[in-house]
């Protein structure tokens, strides 16, 4: 668990995890769900009803399928301290509209969300993981498709180096998928790291793990 400054909230780890740690210096608004004001309301005035042709394209082999799609997104984020990310890879990925969402607890108990787009990530946290070294690996999925829409339980591992003999964390990235223009796209990634009141079940652990 990776804990704010702010200690009216506990912010688990998950997808783009140590990038979370940079967000401390912004002001918490529990009034808003449990997200950040500025980011909140960013994704709410996205413009809606945008076709998915209007972002810029990727590189087909990183979108060609759900296996493809998934591998890209924890490769972007990943490297050692110093290592420069492909943000525009990165950004590539996403649908219009999309948001990254990791629950974080308040210091009463209870559950809620930030919401983040994927440009806001960048901006946010990029410098961070570029710093800090961060390296997040799928090691089990679950997946459910029907037609062009697509839901992956994805579990992971979160290390600072590669070579780290041990994850500092674990939990599930709840990644949702669409087909569309001949190729997939994220919508949206919302996860949960693992704490002692909410181990990760077997069944999404995988037959090695």
């Amino acid at each position: 668990m990776i804990f704010s400054s702010d200690t009216s909230v506990r912010r688990p780890a998950g997808f783009l995890a140590l990038a979370l740690l940079a967000w401390t210096a912004l002001p918490f608004q529990p009034s808003l769900g449990w997200a950040d004001a500025a980011e909140a309301d960013a994704a709410r005035e996205a413009p809606r009803g945008q076709s998915v042709t209007d972002v810029s394209a990727a590189n087909p082999a990183d979108v060609e399928s759900i296996d493809a799609i998934i591998a890209a997104l924890y490769e972007v984020i990943s490297g050692d301290a110093g290592v420069d990310r492909d943000w525009d890879r990165f950004r590539s990925l996403f649908a219009p509209n999309a948001t990254l969402n990791p629950v974080v607890q308040g210091r009463d108990g209870s559950y809620g969300l930030e919401v983040f787009t994927p440009e806001g990530y960048v901006d946010g946290f990029g410098d961070s993981l570029e710093r800090d070294g961060f390296h997040e690996a799928e090691i089990n999925r679950v997946t459910e498709q029907y037609g062009m829409i697509a839901h992956a339980f994805s579990t992971y591992e979160s290390r600072r180096a590669s070579d780290d003999p041990e994850p500092f964390m674990r939990g599930i990235n709840s990644i949702q998928l669409l087909n569309s223009a001949g190729r997939w796209w994220v919508v949206s990634i919302y996860w949960l790291g693992e704490g002692p009141g909410h181990p990760i079940p077997e069944r999404y652990l995988g037959a090695g793990s």
